[in-house]
């Protein structure tokens, strides 16, 4: 089966000065993100969101991938931008901040900021500590998207939560937990007041465990989960630009 029509990477060639690294969620695409690129886009960045290995076609297709190939993926978009631009930030909505997390673990001062939204580090549910032992008997669980307050708004997502993906997952929070202290680059981090699927405990461990002393915290109030394209979305979307700019490297003055 191929992608699913919208599911698409996207990006968008702006200055070579400044490049924006966007990562989707679990089980979600590039569609969740492609609002919030044009607005970078519109303010001159370039823009790259690359869609993640088992996403974007069918649910089955994501049980046959690991946390690694996802990482694998952002790791390789941020290393292309990396090339082409003089700065570069990194954002990532639920998963994709988990992404964003590691990426900036790994990488430090080569990235020059992160935005995060809602993002995810663990869960608390009884039933996370069974995904190992559930993915070899159950598949999928019923979906975990689409969790939007704002009317007739949908993600392009999938209708089932695969089991044995969510085991890696699970592995991904307890690395990018475990290194949180390595982040010390500049963090703006949007979380919604009610969130059906990320629990507050995850903003407040990312709070807590970084170690930048540059940190901005917004609480986006008539949004769920999927705030960037919820109500709030266009809070993300400013506060993104603002936060950029302020911390983008300055041009060289030519002679």
């Amino acid at each position: 089966m191929g992608v699913l029509a919208g599911a698409e990477p996207f990006g968008h060639t702006g200055s070579a000065e400044t490049g924006f690294l966007l990562c989707h969620g679990f089980t979600g695409t590039p569609a969740s993100m492609r609002a919030w690129g044009d607005h970078l886009a519109a303010a001159g960045f370039t823009v790259r969101c690359p869609l993640l290995p088992g996403h974007g076609t069918r649910w089955q297709d994501l049980n046959r991938t690991t946390w690694e190939d996802w990482y694998g993926a952002v790791r390789e978009a941020l290393l292309a931008l990396l090339a082409t631009c003089r700065t570069v930030f990194v954002g990532g909505l639920s998963m994709g901040g988990t992404l964003t997390l590691r990426l900036a673990e790994e990488f430090g001062a080569r990235i020059a900021g992160i935005v995060l939204v809602n993002p995810s580090v663990t869960r608390l549910k009884w039933d996370t500590r069974l995904l190992p032992v559930l993915g070899r008997i159950v598949p999928s669980v019923p979906a975990i998207a689409n969790d939007i307050k704002k009317p007739g708004e949908t993600e392009l997502a999938y209708p089932r939560t695969p089991v044995r993906a969510a085991a890696s997952l699970a592995k991904l929070w307890a690395v990018v937990r475990a290194d949180l202290h390595k982040v010390t680059q500049p963090v703006l981090l949007l979380h919604s007041s009610v969130d059906h699927v990320v629990e507050p405990v995850n903003s407040q461990l990312v709070l807590r465990g970084v170690a930048s002393t540059d940190v901005t915290e917004v609480v986006l109030e008539n949004s769920y989960h999927v705030a960037t394209q919820d109500n709030d979305a266009e809070v993300i979307f400013t506060r993104s630009v603002e936060f950029a700019k302020a911390h983008a490297a300055q041009p060289e003055e030519t002679a």
